[in-house]
């Protein structure tokens, strides 16, 4: 048992962290460890790990913080903390002790492949590639060889990507074929889309496209050269934002010569409005969305809204496969926290978003932050008022690249020979791409 009255940490850094736990703050403390976990002994911070554990009931990582506290020298210590940590979320803690772990280990495959699970949950894809190409002469090629492909398309390092899937072989193990079939199909997905996207770490659409098969409608105008790169950090959406984005996938399905011929309505609140808005824009008729649906355009607003709703999980099982001539149309998605499926076409990426018939944040009476009352008209009501709002793109702070339609469409149309293609699985990462992240 982890005695907190016999073991104190002992570098000052960890006192804050130790002093949240006092007050009962597991996430302040959380947050403390995160400042120093990198540089800090790992077992010293497995002593407030162990502490914070056994709070909050998590006994797996409690038992593997307390024997690393008590051993901390030793590779197996190590690396059952690292992996606990992974297990429990909290893998920024996992690392270093993993990078440790390896060193002490010979190059263990076990504890390399755990190393790059963390890195690859904390988005660090570049370090990941690192150790993978320091252990390239032991790689077998599944799952290690797949992993320093997939690490380096996510860090932006077309090239090193191409040069290692061009050594992997077929996997003899079927449960890896359908990662080789994702891996090839972002593989031709950057072959099209270089011919007219830089694919640079600042090119938001292209590698949007690269790594999900998705068409990013429209850049935020907002702090594009300060952190955002053509994300929204918080958005409090609006008619007309609604209709610029419905207008935008009109132009990718004329560009990409798709030719739906309906739009299937969600039955969470925010797409059935949407998409009622949808079939007016894109002069289709509506219908409930069907499993299987062909020829149709699914509306979403916001695709984890739509698995929160009743039958939800079902629906978006249901959306993994995709049908003959059927778009997936998300219009807020959520970069932060990543939908379980992959929309084919998104107008605006986001950390967090209110809907316009949420209410809108503003001054109140008493002159503080108050949310207006939410707007309960019926969805048509809603619907024909985005049909009739005003397009024209927020002019932003003016640091935004300029983004006209035709640009849009002949990005479009240079990748509709990749576009709609294999299965929508859900990503794990914002990709190479990096932009602020506010908590």
């Amino acid at each position: 048992m982890f005695s907190r009255r016999n073991r104190r940490p002992k570098s000052p850094e960890l006192l804050k962290a130790w002093e949240s736990l006092d007050e009962g703050d597991i996430p302040g403390a959380l947050r403390a460890l995160r400042d120093g976990a990198e540089t800090l002994p790992s077992g010293e911070v497995a002593l407030v790990v162990a502490r914070a554990a056994q709070t909050a009931g998590f006994e797996d990582l409690h038992r593997a913080a307390t024997a690393l506290a008590a051993a901390p020298d030793r590779a197996q210590e190590l690396y059952a903390y690292g992996y606990a940590c992974v297990e429990r979320d909290v893998s920024y803690l996992a690392i270093p002790a993993l990078r440790e772990a390896l060193s002490r280990a010979s190059g263990s495959a076990a504890v390399l492949r755990e190393l790059v699970s963390a890195y690859e949950r904390e988005g660090r894809h570049a370090e990941a590639v690192a150790v993978l190409s320091a252990h390239e002469n032991g790689l077998a090629d599944w799952p290690d060889r797949y992993l320093l492909v997939y690490n380096a398309l996510m860090a932006g390092d077309l090239a090193l990507a191409r040069r290692q899937h061009a050594l992997l072989p077929d996997p003899q193990d079927q449960r890896w074929l359908g990662a080789q079939a994702r891996q090839v199909r972002m593989l031709e997905r950057a072959a099209g889309a270089e011919a007219v996207s830089t694919l640079d770490l600042g090119d938001l659409r292209g590698w949007q496209f690269v790594l999900g098969g998705t068409v990013l409608g429209t850049l935020s105008p907002y702090g594009f050269d300060a952190g955002m790169a053509g994300r929204f950090a918080w958005l409090q959406d609006t008619h007309d934002q609604c209709l610029r984005g419905l207008l935008r996938l009109r132009t990718v399905l004329e560009a990409a010569e798709a030719r739906p011929r309906s739009v299937s309505l969600l039955p969470d609140r925010g797409s059935r409005i949407l998409g009622l808005a949808a079939a007016d824009v894109l002069d289709l008729p509506a219908q409930d969305f069907a499993p299987g649906g062909e020829d149709t355009v699914v509306i979403a607003y916001d695709l984890n809204e739509v698995a929160r709703a009743d039958q939800g999980p079902e629906i978006i099982g249901q959306l993994f496969e995709r049908a003959a001539g059927q778009v997936l149309h998300e219009h807020a998605s959520n970069w932060t926290d990543l939908p379980v499926v992959t929309a084919d076409s998104v107008t605006l990426l986001h950390q967090s978003a209110s809907a316009p018939w949420e209410g809108h944040l503003g001054l109140g009476d008493s002159g503080g932050v108050e949310r207006s009352a939410p707007d309960d008209r019926p969805a048509a009501e809603i619907a024909a008022e985005i049909v009739a709002a005003d397009p024209a793109p927020d002019e932003g702070d003016g640091a935004t690249p300029e983004d006209p339609d035709d640009r849009l469409a002949e990005f479009v149309t240079a990748v509709r020979g990749t576009w709609l293609r294999g299965d929508r699985a859900g990503l794990n990462s914002a990709g190479p791409v990096r932009s602020s992240r506010f908590v």
